[in-house]
């Protein structure tokens, strides 16, 4: 894992307590069913959704990859939807870059795939897409809603295992504020805080 990354993953990993007792209520399902795929052998399959699958969901799929590295629990797969296709946002690009994660497109057109690296071996490829797109899980998942949109306007996930409600502020209501990089920041903070939280709760395979 890149140093920078690492480094960030330690600081927020003693910042649990920053996490109010309802918000722990929430994610805790999420890391029971984390550790039944563990215990029962199976890989962990994790699709956020968001309604654009431009900001939030991407921050989602983003951190709980870093997160289950950070932790050393194997076989897990992160993905990224929403209810409708739109663009990987710049300004939660621009976040990323900010701590250190190497994003890269080989093309720039309406809609690019990213590749995105936090380690010298691991890439995740982002770009926006419904959440049934052939590149995204059909069964043995869970679906992550990550936006009160999504959770409210996506009543079915057809082949996930178990659905969380697990939704954020969306960023985007700062778009050219004065407020804009500090805002993205922060929902990008949170939502690693919170992933690395569910899985520090989940123990490796032994």
């Amino acid at each position: 894992m890149f140093i920078k990354i690492q480094n960030y993953c330690e600081k927020l990993s003693g910042e649990f307590d920053k996490i109010s007792p309802e918000r722990k209520t929430i994610l805790k399902p999420l890391s029971d069913y984390i550790q039944v795929q563990i215990d029962t052998q199976k890989s962990i399959n994790l699709l956020f959704v968001c309604t654009h699958n431009s900001r939030r969901s991407h921050f989602g799929q983003i951190w709980a990859s870093v997160a289950a590295t950070f932790f050393g629990i194997q076989n897990v797969s992160t993905f990224s939807g929403g209810t409708e296709t739109t663009r990987f946002n710049k300004n939660a690009i621009a976040a990323l870059i900010s701590l250190d994660f190497e994003i890269s497109s080989d093309v720039d057109n309406k809609n690019p795939i990213f590749n995105l690296r936090f380690t010298e071996n691991q890439t995740i490829r982002c770009f926006s897409k419904r959440f049934d797109d052939a590149v995204n899980p059909t069964d043995n998942f869970a679906a992550i809603m990550t936006c009160a949109d999504a959770e409210q306007n996506c009543p079915l996930i057809l082949g996930a295992d178990k659905r969380f409600g697990i939704c954020y502020d969306d960023p985007k209501a700062f778009d050219d504020t004065p407020l804009q990089a500090e805002k993205y920041l922060e929902r990008c903070e949170q939502i690693a805080l919170e992933m690395l939280f569910v899985f520090s709760n989940c123990q490796p395979y032994k």
